[in-house]
Parts: structure tokens; C-alpha cells; sequence
């Protein structure tokens, strides 16, 4: 096959030595690239210089733009037993790159012709003007590298209107580019500087003369498969459209003649066609070949940069486009398709996305599968989750065409004697083994595609066959948990998650008791449904594309309306504390059942908390002298809840209210309630307050001084109470006592006259109505 570059050239001899090439658009099979063209893609060759046979290189040097590179050499068959290192300059900053390898142990074609090349995978190396390329011998060889050695820039051009403004890249005229030449030419023992320009070639002609090798090749002639193959090597004599090795797969038999396109079990993902990424169909005007199925899928990287804008997605598929045609010299790109880290899909290889189409991706093994292909390197860092979706979308339909498990494994046959990365051995025509969906390395000795992208295989094996992984509900709407079973009134919406990109499944279903009452697209987080009264197992199933399912653990759902009892109803009963004229200690008591599960109870007023189930009581503080409503309300699990809003008023009756007997004096001090209070040091001296109500507690001041006192209530003796303090105390509730109903009661205090400290003093007594 003839290697075309995009652009016929001419040349136009100015006065002052300068030349100026012009192109003229090759025609093309796509009828609206015309229309597409803004700026077209080309490919400049620069011969690498040496004398030495173990050395070649090419200084720094400034070129035409470029954002794509590679380095080639005569003869399709041979390796390249050595490194190849490119350095390159940004045309938006000026600054040269580090050193950056390339990948130079590249599947070989099958049965290459004469015009077939060796060469480096392609490095994608963004928008450049300038290169630097070194190629070393490996050492522990002793064969020179081989002839022809040349950098191959590729410039993907600008195609789309979209692409222009994505690339903010003026549009160029398609009929004539202006490009002057270097005014030196550049010869084997010449030294170019920084400035030197390279120029675009003529159908394949370097920028400048080749290098006479001083250095006699070892290896063998351009059409002469070498003699002696290494591990790197394959034993087999390549080519592009089959296997040297004969197969006894029925699909290894190649066809022209394309086969009718069966339907997959999956949906066919979104694909962005050659027209779409604008390639020039007149580069390859050689029609596809087709297998009879694909009974495998074979995962690669591309190389080169992962920095790259998704923008420039299509101008790195031109780019390997052209390079795997202009410079390699192949018919077509090699990969039937390109997935980049968006995750969008591009059409490779033509014939069809939907025909096994016969690439030229996995040496010995193209006969029965398909290359995809992700853009960028992934030795050290993994594809994104678009990209390992993207893949497994692609893989899982082209597999589903011929009702193959994504997660199985196949007998592929061998079309060449060779190893693979791992050191497996294969014979042609024999059979072997492989993961339906496998890595470029399972099959050729490379490190395609790249360690951390296979270790990602399983994840896209996985994705691409179901079911649907990680499905789990994560809540319960409108439902509440009590142990392991779930309550609700009968609404309620079940949440999950799953760990399955949604555009590789069918639907959601939700399920009650075994049977689907609401279905929800893939996307769908959620489902909601209205259950009966009674018991229920509650499910959610995962509708992978394949048809295979998933479903969650059933839970326990019961839907119930009954709402909460309170047993006993909310009270207020005094308790010990400091008192004043605006705050009474009292402590809040309560009793709430549930038929099923109580959950919580809550204080509405006259302030708000929450409380246990558990919970019974509560110390508060209340406003004396005002009627208070204490609004509680109880929860259950299920949502149901039942209020109940007693009101009670704390009332304070000063010591002035109560009957006296014996001898009292008045005390004033502001340190007491209402600023006053009854003392008594006289024994037998009382007091008598009587009130009716709930709840009632005495009120006193403390000091090392204070005595004791008894309590009476309704006539009975019922403590004596101490009121002596290692510090002074006023207002302090020191003695309470609550009835369970409101009803008239005595209280009367009586002074004990304790040796030494007979004193008492009083503030009064607090009682709840």
C-alpha cells in the first residue's frame, strides 16, 4: 500500500534562497469534509543523523506545529533493539519537555509489504514547535539500528467548527499553505541549531538528506524476516490484514465481502464516527476485511500524555489515524476503537462498529476479536471511570453479537509462534486460553496497556457482563428502624446505592413480598411505594443491560396506624433546688406505650427537648404564679404519635400565709423571696400553710447556725429535716412531697430548738395547682 501524506506539495524558489511548499487538499470519500476542513492534517519527516552504528540523533530543532510524534525506521518486520528518546518544545510557553521514552516493542504487521515500517507507538505531546530525538543501541547488542531512522511529527490539523473554537486555533485556508525552508540544508556531520525549521515532506521524503551509514546493518534487508527472533521479536512474519500462521478457527478466515451485522443482547453505546472525528478516508482507500465473530476484546493504551483536554480528543484519533497510515504504512488506524478519559467512544478501524471488522491491534490474535483503545498511558496511573465504562460498554456489546459472556474465558487459535509479556509461549495454529475481555500484553510482549489499566481489567469485565455490583438501600423513607425491622404508616421510599456506572444498566425494580410495584430508570437512586397494613419483606432489584439481576437483602417493613398511649399523662412535682419569685425547680414526669415500638417522646412547650423511649422524667424549672401548659407528644417507629398538654401553675405562699404559733420575727434581706422572712429559735414554735394542690415543697434558708425542724402533713408526722450548711443557702427547696391527685392539704413546720443552733428561718412554701 502507496503512503500518502494528507497534502500534495509544491515548492516556489523566492530570491534570497527561502522556499515556499504550498498544498493543495487530497481529495477525499467523505463528502461533507470539505465543508469540515479548517486546517488539514499533515505529517513531517525528519531523518535522525549519526555515523556510529549504535547511535542516532536529531539536535534541537524547530519545526512546523505539531502535537504528535514517533520515531520510524526501513523495514516493517524489525524491531528496534535499542531506546528512543524525544524531548519537544511547547508552542504556547516556548520550554522544552524533559527526555520522555518511547514505546518501541509494537505488534508487527502481518506479512508487512516494502512499504511498511517499523516504528514507535505515537506519542501524543500537545501543541509543539520544536524536537529533539535520541535513538541508543540497547546494550548486550552488537547489531547496528536499523536504516531509515526518522521522527514522524503528526499535526491532527483543526477540523470542526466546534474544534476550532475548542483549540482557540485560527482557521488556515485548505488550498494554500505558506512554509519556508530552512536556507541550509542540514547534512550527517552538520549541527542544526534551534532555529532551524523542518519542512513538510513530498509524499513521504525527508526534510532533509538521509544520513549515509558508515556502519554496516546486521540485521536482515527490508523484505527478509530476521533470521534469529528474540523474546520481543515474533517468530511469525507479520501483517496487517491476517496472520502468517494458518488457523483452524472457522473465524479466522478473513473476508472482503462484509457479513451481515447480528444483533447484540446489549444496546449499542454511543459512538462517535470517522466522519465525526474528521478522518480523511482518502489516506486509506483500501477497503476492510472482516472475521466471521468476535470472540474476544483486547484492551490498550496509546501512549503519551493524560493531560490532555478532551477537546482534543478527536485530534489525537487523527493523529494515531495518520500515523498508523503515513508513517507506519498500514491500510487504516490499527484499533477498531478509541475510548478517551470522558468516556467518549470513536469509530476506529472502518467497515462498520457493528461488523467484526478485522484490525490490526493484538499480533497473532486479530483474527478473532476487537482492539479498544484508551488514550493516554496508564503504566502508573488507572483510567478514569468514564473510560473503564466506556470500554466495557463497547465490550459488552460487540461480545453480546455473538452471545458471549463478557466474564468468561474463550479458546482463541495462534496465528504466530511468539510470547506474551508474562513469558506464556504460543504456537501458530494451536489453541489457548484467554479472558473474553484481555490486556494487549496477555497476547504480545508489551506493556500494554499499562499495569495500573490492567489491574482495571476485572472492574470492565465485570461492568460489561453484570450483575450490577455493590447494591445495597442505604434508608428508608418515611420509615423508621427499630432493631432490624422498619416501621412506617404505610408511604415509603426506599434509597440505595450500587457500585455499577448507570448507562451499563436496564432499570430498578422495587419489590413487596417478591412481587414489583414500581420500576425506576437506571439513574434512579430511589423508589417509593404505599405498603398495606401488616408485615412486609421489602426488596430492590438491579436490572443489568445484560438481563442478568441483583437484589438486596430483603427487609423487614411493617405498616401500622396506631398511635401511641401515654400512661401516664405528663405531671409536674416539685423538687429540691433554689427557688425565686420566677423560677420553681419542678421535675416533669411522664409514661408513653406504643403497640409496636415507641421511638421518642418530645416536649413542645413550654420549651422543647427530646427524649428516649425509655425516658420517664425530666428536672426542669417552671414559672411561678402562671398557668403553663406542658405539651408532650409520643412517636412511634412508624410516624404515628399521640399528644397530651396538662397545664399547671406553681404557686408561692409566703411565710405571712402560713398560721403561726409561738414566737416569730420578721426578717428582711433581699436575699429572701418577697424580701422577707419568718425566724425562730423557739422550740415548738410552727407554722401552718393549707392549699390545695398536687405537689408542695418547703422553703428555707441554709447556714452553720441553722436547726432542725419537723414536717407534719394533714396532722402526721413525716420528717425532720436539718438545716444546717457548710455555707449559707437562701431560697432553697429543701424538703418536697407530691400526691398522685389535687387535693386540700397541712402542711406545719415545727422548730425542733437544737442544742446550739435552735434557729430556723423560713421563706415560705411552693405547692403546683
Amino acid at each position: 500500500m502507496k503512503r500518502r501524506s494528507w497534502l500534495t506539495l509544491g515548492a516556489v524558489i523566492l530570491g534570497g534562497g527561502g522556499v515556499v511548499t504550498y498544498a493543495v487538499a487530497s481529495p477525499s470519500g467523505d463528502a461533507d469534509a470539505a465543508g469540515r476542513a479548517k486546517r488539514p492534517v499533515k505529517v513531517y519527516d525528519l531523518a535522525l543523523k549519526g555515523t556510529a552504528g549504535d547511535r542516532r540523533e536529531l539536535p534541537r530543532t524547530g519545526t512546523e506545529q505539531f502535537s504528535m510524534l514517533g520515531v520510524s525506521w526501513t523495514g516493517g518486520a524489525k524491531r528496534l533493539p535499542g531506546t528512543a528518546q524525544v524531548r519537544t518544545r511547547s508552542r504556547g510557553t516556548g520550554a522544552w519537555s524533559a527526555w520522555r521514552d518511547l514505546e518501541v516493542n509494537v505488534d508487527p504487521l502481518d506479512n508487512p509489504g516494502p512499504e511498511v515500517r517499523g516504528a514507535s507507538e505515537p506519542l501524543w505531546v500537545g501543541s509543539s514547535d520544536g524536537v529533539q530525538v535520541q535513538v541508543v543501541r540497547k546494550d548486550g547488542t552488537t547489531g547496528a539500528l536499523p536504516k531509515g531512522l526518522e521522527v514522524n511529527l503528526v499535526d491532527p490539523g483543526v477540523v470542526t467548527d466546534a474544534e476550532t473554537k475548542s483549540t482557540g486555533t485560527a482557521a488556515e485556508p485548505v488550498a494554500y499553505v505558506a512554509e519556508e525552508s530552512p536556507s541550509a540544508t542540514i547534512t550527517d556531520s552538520a549541527t542544526p541549531s534551534d532555529d532551524i525549521t523542518a519542512t513538510p515532506t513530498d509524499d513521504r521524503t525527508t526534510a532533509s538528506p538521509a544520513p549515509t551509514d558508515t556502519t554496516p546493518e546486521t540485521t536482515p534487508t527490508d523484505t527478509t524476516p530476521e533470521a534469529t527472533p528474540t523474546d520481543t521479536t515474533p517468530e511469525a512474519t507479520p501483517t496487517d490484514s491476517a496472520s502468517a500462521s494458518p488457523s483452524t478457527s472457522a473465524s479466522a478466515i478473513p473476508s472482503a465481502t462484509a457479513p451481515s451485522a447480528p444483533p447484540s443482547t446489549v444496546p449499542e453505546p454511543p459512538i462517535t464516527s470517522r466522519a465525526g472525528w474528521g478522518a480523511d478516508e482518502s489516506i486509506s482507500p483500501e477497503a476492510p476485511e472482516y472475521n466471521a465473530d468476535v470472540k474476544a476484546v483486547f484492551v490498550h493504551h496509546t501512549d503519551g500524555s493524560n493531560t490532555y483536554s478532551c477537546a482534543d480528543s478527536a485530534s489525537i484519533v487523527r493523529g494515531v489515524y495518520a500515523y498508523h497510515v503515513q508513517v507506519n504504512g498500514w491500510k487504516d488506524i490499527g484499533y477498531n476503537f478509541l475510548v478517551d478519559k470522558c468516556g467518549t467512544v470513536f469509530e476506529g478501524r472502518k467497515g462498520g462498529v457493528d461488523l467484526p471488522v478485522l484490525g490490526a491491534h493484538t499480533y497473532g490474535w486479530n483474527r478473532e476479536s476487537t482492539g479498544i483503545a484508551v488514550l493516554g498511558d496508564y503504566t502508573s496511573t488507572g483510567a478514569t471511570n468514564a473510560a473503564l465504562t466506556s470500554a466495557a460498554r463497547v465490550a459488552a456489546w460487540k461480545l453480546g453479537q455473538y452471545g458471549a459472556d463478557p466474564a468468561g474465558t474463550v479458546q482463541l487459535t495462534a496465528g504466530a509462534m511468539q510470547k506474551n509479556y508474562f513469558g506464556t509461549s504460543f504456537t501458530s495454529g494451536s489453541r489457548y486460553t484467554f479472558h473474553r475481555i484481555s490486556g494487549h500484553r496477555d497476547g504480545y510482549n508489551t506493556q500494554c496497556p499499562g499495569g495500573s489499566l490492567y489491574t482495571q481489567l476485572p472492574t470492565i469485565r465485570t461492568w460489561a457482563a453484570g450483575p450490577v455490583q455493590g447494591l445495597k438501600v442505604t434508608s428508608v423513607g418515611g420509615a423508621g428502624l427499630s432493631g432490624s425491622t422498619y416501621y412506617t404508616k404505610g408511604a415509603v421510599t426506599v434509597h440505595w446505592t450500587d457500585s455499577t456506572p448507570s448507562s451499563l444498566i436496564s432499570r430498578f425494580e422495587l419489590l413487596v413480598d417478591g412481587r414489583t410495584v414500581a420500576t425506576a430508570s437506571r439513574t434512579a437512586t430511589s423508589a417509593s411505594a404505599t405498603l398495606a397494613l401488616g408485615s412486609h419483606t421489602v426488596a430492590v432489584r438491579a436490572v443489568h443491560q445484560s438481563g442478568k439481576t441483583a437484589t438486596t437483602a430483603a427487609l423487614s417493613v411493617v405498616a401500622e396506624t396506631t398511635a401511641p398511649t401515654f400512661t401516664t399523662a405528663p405531671k409536674l412535682s416539685l423538687r429540691t433546688g433554689t427557688v425565686s419569685t420566677s423560677a420553681v425547680p419542678v421535675t416533669l414526669g411522664w409514661k408513653a406505650t406504643d403497640d409496636k415500638a415507641l421511638r421518642e417522646v418530645k416536649l413542645l412547650a413550654p420549651t422543647t427537648a427530646t427524649f428516649g423511649p425509655t425516658t420517664t422524667g425530666s428536672n426542669r424549672t417552671a414559672t411561678s404564679g402562671a398557668a403553663t401548659t406542658w405539651s408532650m407528644r409520643a412517636y412511634d417507629y412508624a410516624g404515628n404519635y399521640r399528644t397530651s398538654s396538662p397545664s399547671y401553675t406553681p404557686v408561692i405562699l409566703q411565710e405571712s400565709a402560713a398560721t403561726k404559733s409561738g414566737s416569730w420575727t420578721t426578717r428582711s434581706s433581699t436575699s429572701y423571696l418577697g424580701g422577707k422572712s419568718y425566724s425562730s429559735g423557739s422550740k415548738g414554735a410552727s407554722l401552718t400553710w393549707t392549699f390545695t394542690g398536687r405537689s408542695a415543697s418547703w422553703v428555707v434558708s441554709r447556714a452553720t447556725s441553722s436547726g432542725q425542724a419537723y414536717v407534719y402533713v394533714d396532722g402526721t408526722k413525716v420528717a425532720t429535716v436539718d438545716l444546717k450548711s457548710a455555707t449559707t443557702q437562701y431560697r432553697q427547696a429543701i424538703w418536697t412531697k407530691s400526691w398522685s391527685s389535687s387535693a386540700q392539704h397541712k402542711v406545719k413546720i415545727v422548730v425542733v430548738g437544737t442544742s446550739g443552733r435552735p434557729t430556723i428561718t423560713t421563706d415560705g412554701l411552693v405547692y403546683i395547682k
